[in-house]
């Protein structure tokens, strides 16, 4: 099942291409329909369906969940919805919460913001771009990592069964650790970031994919290794090889 953002995403690149799709989808309402309306005009849209908030009650709204879903959710719950009209009013409710969360804290964590990172990093992904993915790539792993802190989050399961988002944590992070490989050949800033990520996985993730355990190992000591510290390479290898001799790639 995926998020709201992941199906706002899809009927938005939908309707761009689709002629039937966007006809059938007319009264559809998405996160693109809240860019022109102001700050109060959210606010009054919300009062509408009665919901009275202001912006310290969302921070701190904001401060105790994941995303605007998960605010949205028991709203909705408390409401009583008929026909068409509901969907249109729960879909509105969610809207106005994103675009609040995202205009008034950005640098609050959160699902919807993350995804669109994600997804704004693949598609500046192309030969000579991977510089500028990795740079907003390791915005969005800032934000992995903040949401790990906040929903007490252990694994890479536990977060995609919360996230459900256009990509996979179980996906991001492996295409995550590719393209800093290949912006570091070309700016060695970029090898040290991987360094740190790799890291940071291994020490969050201990118990994982045993395979994406194993390749996150190659990818911290090959990045020492093309740094230049190649003593640093070998004894981590030494020290893999020593707990499983039957490794191949070590």
């Amino acid at each position: 099942m995926f998020s709201w953002v992941a199906i706002d995403r899809f009927a938005e690149k939908e309707r761009t291409k689709d002629a039937t799709f966007r006809k059938q989808s007319a009264d559809k309402v998405l996160r693109s329909d809240a860019q022109p309306l102001t700050d109060d005009d959210l606010l009054a849209k919300l009062r509408s369906f009665g919901i009275e908030l202001d912006r310290p009650s969302l921070e701190q709204l904001c401060r105790e969940t994941l995303s605007a879903e998960e605010i949205a959710t028991p709203l909705l719950d408390q409401r009583t919805f008929h026909g068409r009209q509901a969907e249109m009013e729960s879909d509105w409710i969610w809207v106005c919460l994103t675009a609040l969360w995202q205009r008034w804290f950005p640098d609050q964590p959160g699902f919807e913001l993350l995804d669109d990172k994600i997804e704004a990093g693949y598609e500046l992904q192309g030969p000579g771009r991977d510089a500028a993915a990795c740079r907003i790539w390791l915005e969005a792993w800032t934000d992995v990592l903040g949401l790990l802190d906040k929903g007490g989050l252990t694994s890479i399961r536990a977060f995609d069964e919360r996230f459900r988002g256009s990509q996979s944590l179980f996906n991001w992070i492996q295409d995550l650790e590719d393209a800093l490989w290949n912006a570091g050949l070309e700016d060695r800033q970029f090898l040290t970031a991987r360094i740190a990520v790799c890291e940071e996985g291994l020490r969050r993730f201990p118990a994982e994919d045993d395979l994406m355990t194993e390749n996150r190992r190659r990818a911290l000591a090959e990045s020492y290794f093309e740094l230049g510290e190649t003593g640093k390479a070998e004894a981590l290898y030494r020290d893999w090889l020593h707990t499983d001799p039957r490794w191949g790639w070590g």
